[in-house]
């Protein structure tokens, strides 16, 4: 069976994710097969398998940076958060059903055996399993059958490193606080704490991270400076949905849904000169940009609400009227159509104009789907941009005009467009670069600019070379050395 090691963190946006990714890929470049593990994960960025199952966006980056195909085992639980207290359960790729919080808490022993199984065929696999925990191990709240952090590592009797993000400020508190909460079996399974995020010079900290030795009587195993890399983000806690956008020639606006889901679909019109991506969340924030972006929902009819309460459907309108384009995806392409119904209340039931700016009408059903798919855009100012993506949506939208946004390998007719407003249900369609070249020619040429001659990477080659950077930055500052011994020594005694 594999070694294996555990990230923990004291709170979520730790950078557990990140440090896990970093972790498989130092251990692909050492000759080792690694793959990850998380048991449970609650995040609306999800990822469509090769045959067709539904995962967390950020374990399928994880397997890209070990090499490997991304694998439902790698995350058998992904909830979907569709309400305050409610979420979509998916066990091993496949929606289980729509849970109330206090309702899924009442069957998680049942799913142990399921998680027992999958880590264990992973391990059967691979020389290392790098496992990665959820929020903070001492929700003391919530510790009660726990299947993601201390529960786990007992599971599968694996050592921790405790991960503190020291950006947020009270590093020291958050690490000497988990540690103090821990039970003393859980506590004996730290093998070292990590602080993530530091900015400046490290010789400063060694003072506090003595006492913090002392203190919790574990070793630090390591400072990880803040490393500016572009690596998929699996929820509404990125920074990208917080930071102000780069000035660039042309300005994207994209709209911020309250349940956005899959807006890493966006991260790679940035790597274009030309392109500055903001996320907007209120009309008065929208100004006139050079294009309107309507992203992923998972929850389409409430965001559809949100979007006249808030004004912003008859801002995105009056900038439509003035030849704004607006580009919709996945939810965003069901509310740019004329209607969308839920006659069997899979979000709550009921009909809805959408913002009638493409000839489309859809259904929702109860039947979710999934599948990877390859094409070309047929869009007129985009024809001929190869994409290849993955489809995630509940319902089908029938398109009743206009014309097709492209035309996919199996011969399907896909997406709408109709004037300057476009919509699609392909996720990942600017990642082969192609599309964001064009898509930027165009806006360029809008505006009566000459386009600026640029060479998008494909998504994964970029990805690669980003999984390089963010390890070679963790190889140095961690002690990889006490890590690896640990997963040889560590007897769960």
């Amino acid at each position: 069976m594999a070694r294996c090691i555990m990230v923990q963190g004291t709170m979520s946006g730790a950078g557990k994710s990140l440090l896990v990714t970093a972790l498989c890929r130092i251990f692909r470049q050492d000759g080792l097969r690694v793959a990850p593990f998380k048991s449970q994960n609650m995040a609306l960025n999800s990822f469509v398998t090769r045959d067709g199952l539904e995962m967390g966006r950020a374990q399928a980056a994880q397997a890209e940076a070990a090499g490997l195909e991304p694998d439902v085992r790698m995350n058998p639980i992904l909830l979907k958060p569709s309400s305050d207290t409610g979420s979509q359960v998916i066990v091993l790729g496949e929606v289980r059903g729509q849970y109330a919080a206090r309702d899924y808490f009442r069957q998680k022993r049942s799913l142990i055996p399921m998680i027992r199984e999958a880590y264990e065929s992973l391990a059967a696999e691979n020389d290392v399993i790098v496992l990665e925990g959820a929020g903070s191990p001492v929700e003391i709240n919530l510790k009660k059958d726990d299947i993601v952090n201390m529960g786990l590592a007992e599971l599968v009797n694996a050592p921790v490193l405790l991960v503190g993000d020291i950006d947020r400020g009270g590093v020291f508190a958050q690490l000497y606080g988990t540690v103090a909460l821990l039970e003393p079996q859980e506590r004996a399974r730290v093998v070292g704490t990590v602080i993530n995020k530091f900015r400046g010079d490290v010789s400063l900290l060694q003072p506090g991270l003595e006492t913090l030795e002392s203190l919790t009587g574990v070793p630090v195993l390591g400072v990880v400076p803040y490393t500016q890399v572009e690596i998929d983000d699996e929820d509404s806690l990125s920074p990208r949905l917080q930071a102000a956008s780069a000035r660039r020639a042309v300005d994207i606006a994209a709209i911020r849904l309250p349940r956005i889901s899959n807006f890493t679909d966006l991260t790679a019109l940035e790597r274009h000169p030309a392109l500055g991506v903001r996320y907007v969340d209120r009309p008065e924030r929208l100004g006139k940009p050079d294009l309107v972006i309507l992203p992923g929902t998972k929850s389409t009819l409430a965001d559809l609400d949100w979007l006249r309460r808030t004004g912003l459907a008859d801002a995105i309108l009056r900038l439509a009227q003035q030849d704004v384009p607006v580009l919709g995806i996945c939810g965003g392409y069901q509310m740019l159509g004329q209607a969308l119904s839920d006659p069997l209340g899979v979000e709550g039931g009921g009909e809805r104009a959408g913002l009638g700016l493409l000839p489309c009408h859809t259904a929702f059903a109860a039947e979710k789907s999934r599948t990877q798919v390859r094409g070309a855009v047929a869009a007129a100012p985009f024809a001929g941009a190869e994409v290849e993506g993955y489809e995630i949506h509940m319902g089908r939208t029938d398109r009743l005009g206009g014309a097709p946004f492209c035309r996919l390998m199996d011969g399907r007719e896909e997406g709408a467009c109709a004037g300057s407003a476009f919509g699609t249900y392909l996720h990942g369609l600017f990642d082969s670069g192609r599309l964001t070249e064009k898509l930027a020619d165009w806006l360029l040429a809008r505006k009566g600019l000459p386009p600026q001659r640029a060479s998008v990477p494909d998504r994964a080659s970029f990805a690669g070379a980003q999984y390089d950077i963010l390890a070679d930055a963790v190889r140095k500052s961690l002690d990889m050395a006490a890590i690896c011994r640990a997963m040889e020594e560590y007897d769960g005694n």
